[in-house]
């Protein structure tokens, strides 16, 4: 199982002025400094929680179909499922019906039902999945804990930025970032 995004958001969920006035600067420089720190926070929120923040396209690659069980979308939420792709042994792509599907975007991870199951004839990578995830498609839409971890984030990363090299980034994750995106965290068992 792959999962990869095909299309970044098309914006970030905390502006450049947001961040600017949550760390009290005055000053227009280093503005590509700051936009460069919001969208690595933004990164890391995704890593940690799972979720997509902003609106972005995902393709999930897959050997086969799990057995008798419903395909687990594991990055949320599931705005909407674009398409689903099973390979032949030439190559040729065979499209499923949208209609076909039922998808549960309510649940955690969103879950995917198909009433038929094609079998791919390539041994590895012959289904992909498309999907979008996301809260929406601006930053108005994302949970206010979320935003808030982020400009935590930009803030620590900009005050520590000389102290270590770019490289070696993030160094640290504050304890408050912990909490703030405590309950939006998948729990693995």
């Amino acid at each position: 199982m792959t999962l990869f995004r095909t299309v970044a958001p098309a914006v970030e969920p905390v502006t450049l002025s947001e961040a600017r006035a949550h760390m009290r600067l005055d000053h227009d420089s280093e503005g590509d400094l700051i936009a460069g720190l919001i969208r690595a926070a933004r990164e890391e929120v995704e890593r940690s929680t799972g979720l997509a923040l902003i609106e972005q396209s995902w393709r999930l690659v897959l050997d086969a179909w799990p057995q008798d069980e419903p395909v687990l979308l594991k990055k949320g939420p599931v705005r909407a499922i674009h398409g689903v792709t099973v390979y032949g042994r030439e190559g040729e792509a065979q499209a499923m019906a949208v209609e076909k599907l039922v998808a549960d975007t309510n649940s955690t991870p969103a879950r995917l039902f198909l009433t038929k199951r094609p079998k791919p004839d390539v041994m590895i990578n012959g289904i992909e999945i498309d999907f979008s995830a996301g809260f929406g498609e601006s930053g108005a839409d994302v949970p206010d804990l979320l935003k808030r971890a982020i400009l935590l984030l930009v803030a620590h990363w900009y005050e520590f930025r000389g102290a270590v090299r770019a490289d070696q980034q993030p160094v640290s994750l504050p304890d408050s970032y912990r909490q703030l995106i405590a309950s939006f965290r998948e729990v693995r068992l």
